[in-house]
């Protein structure tokens, strides 16, 4: 590994630490504890990082019990004696998924007076918790999942879909809380804006408007777009306003942290205030682009979300192996330009890699091996030619989850 390399590594593990589940709730909780006891309410993938500074901030007597739902290899069980922990499906909901989503419900139906609930979200709640509207289940859910995924749409598009077909979606878990308290909700934003409708999408936020905007809706195809309009009259739409979303972690305090630490090793800094959005393939060119010959050097950071839209037969990678082969394709042969893309959650894609990590050389030394960097782009495989190549990176899980990195060193 060269010295470039462990530094876009260095900066980007700094802007993880900063919005960590368990550090961002214990700031929370300090600023204003609750009135009241909670049954905590923990889902996402950073779940257990966030029950955790719920359960050190207050203390066990404050906590009546509650339920935490995040992925499988993301929480011991054992670390959390009075929750019931339990693992839903990503990125695709399995019965995982559907049994959690039942438990949720029932849990709050039983909730005692005087006990208020606490809410933890995270990015991956979409698919980790689900109760479909009748007519749609397990197999269904997951082929529109499935379609979703491959079909490079925004995750704007998928929310609304994903919304249409859900009970619990769209503030309509708002339904199943206590009448008399309104539930206090704590998030980690993984969505470009970070509006909190589309963060886990909008478990408590209502959306009156829900039918108006799947009316508006393109590309879907028949099947799908039937599916829609049925999950839309049969499901019951939340009325009056939702709770406050509090924002705790957010891909902004990420960036800072990333910028901050570069700049303590001496570094200029180039933020790039454009989201990342659209094709992954696209947006890894004009990156590239950006740290032309005539960039000033310094690091460059941007964060943002792409899509990949996949072949029949897609290889391994995600969105960020995607956007990392494209951007190697088009740095072939410069020596002045390192390159981090990564999933803040320690994830990319289907994957456990979380991104990958190139410079000028990395197109030459797919060659030495036989392989053809943008044939690997074509059949969205890039994550075969980075274990080859050795530029893959692996994390783990992060116990945090504000999108995506990308973090670029220029000399």
């Amino acid at each position: 590994m060269t010295d470039d390399q462990r530094l876009l590594i260095d900066c980007f593990m700094a802007a993880i630490a900063a919005v960590g589940g368990t550090r961002a709730v214990t700031r929370a909780l300090e600023a204003r504890a609750p009135p009241h006891p909670v049954e905590l309410f923990a889902i996402g993938k950073a779940a257990a990082a966030m029950a955790r500074g719920a359960c050190d901030t207050l203390g066990a007597e404050a906590i009546t019990g509650g339920l935490l739902i995040t992925k499988p290899g993301h929480v011991d069980p054992a670390d959390f004696p009075r929750l019931d922990c339990r693992c839903g499906g990503h990125p695709l909901p399995d019965a995982g998924s559907l049994a959690a989503g039942q438990a949720l419900i029932a849990r709050l139906a039983a909730l005692p007076a005087g006990v208020e609930p606490l809410f933890l979200i995270s990015g991956g709640a979409s698919s980790l918790v689900e109760v479909p509207v009748a007519g749609v289940d397990l197999d269904t859910l997951v082929r529109v999942n499935d379609w979703l995924l491959a079909s490079g749409q925004s995750i704007a598009t998928m929310n609304l879909v994903r919304k249409a077909l859900s009970r619990i979606k769209a503030g309509g878990l708002l339904a199943a809380c206590p009448a008399w308290r309104t539930p206090r909700v704590l998030a980690i934003s993984d969505v470009p804006g970070d509006d909190p409708g589309v963060i886990g999408s909008g478990l408590l936020v209502p959306e009156p408007e829900l039918a108006a905007r799947c009316s508006g809706l393109r590309g879907l195809p028949d099947w799908l777009d039937r599916l829609v309009r049925h999950g839309l009259a049969v499901r019951r739409a939340p009325t009056g306003p939702g709770p406050e979303i509090e924002l705790v972690a957010t891909a902004a305090h990420a960036r800072a942290a990333a910028l901050a630490h570069a700049r303590t090793l001496g570094l200029a800094t180039w933020p790039q205030l454009q989201p990342l959005a659209g094709d992954a393939a696209v947006a890894g060119q004009r990156l590239a682009e950006r740290l032309g010959t005539t960039a000033p050097p310094g690091l460059y950071l941007w964060s943002g979300e792409t899509t990949v839209t996949l072949p029949p037969r897609p290889g391994r990678g995600g969105r960020n192996q995607h956007l990392a082969l494209a951007a190697a394709i088009a740095l072939d042969g410069r020596d002045d330009v390192t390159l981090l893309s990564a999933g803040s959650d320690g994830s990319d894609g289907p994957t456990e890699d979380a991104g990958a990590l190139i410079d000028g050389t990395s197109c030459a030394r797919a060659r030495r091996l036989g392989r053809d960097p943008a044939e690997h782009l074509i059949g969205a495989d890039a994550g075969s030619l980075f274990a080859a190549t050795g530029e893959l990176l692996r994390t783990g899980p992060t116990d945090t989850n504000v999108m995506d990195l990308v973090l670029a060193l220029r000399r």
